[in-house]
């Protein structure tokens, strides 16, 4: 949902500054707009859909703001065996930091607008995974350290 309101989102900035004559019968000022309101109603109906699945599955809200979070992150990766961070979750963050740098894209950036969203993508899904899984680790950090993040969603009140 993310990477969609991304890509409506450049899509429609590019369309509104870059476009001149009329796409589909339309003024580029009238798709480049519609297709920035898609954006941001796909990005905030993105967030809405997280938090009602992290209050739904009882799962703890991350907490610290961007700094604390960024501070963090040695300290996760030091303990991630216990707090319990699959092995798979630090490989697929560095897989997605190499794509990021690569000069090799799926897409690539000679097509216009296109070639960027790819990029854009993982980039918004990178920020947004270790951030998310910072802020946990940082709740989990401040109770004391005492149970693992599984163990602490399915205990009873």
């Amino acid at each position: 949902m993310i990477f969609l309101s991304v890509v409506f989102t450049l899509l429609g900035l590019s369309t509104l500054l870059l476009r001149d004559d009329d796409l589909l019968g339309l003024p580029p000022a009238v798709v480049g707009s519609g297709l920035v309101v898609l954006g941001v109603a796909a990005g905030v109906l993105w967030v809405v859909r997280r938090r009602r699945r992290w209050e739904r599955n009882g799962e703890p809200r991350p907490v610290g703001n961007v700094f604390d979070r960024a501070k963090a992150l040695p300290r996760l990766l030091r303990e991630r065996k216990a707090y319990g961070l699959p092995t798979t979750t630090p490989a697929t963050w560095a897989f997605a930091a190499l794509y990021l740098v690569s000069p090799i894209d799926l897409l690539p950036e000679l097509l216009p607008l296109i070639g960027v969203t790819d990029d854009a993508g993982v980039a918004v899904w990178l920020l947004t995974s270790v951030s998310t899984v910072t802020g946990q680790y940082l709740r989990w950090e401040r109770s004391g350290k005492a149970r693992k993040p599984s163990e602490q969603r399915h205990r009873e009140p």
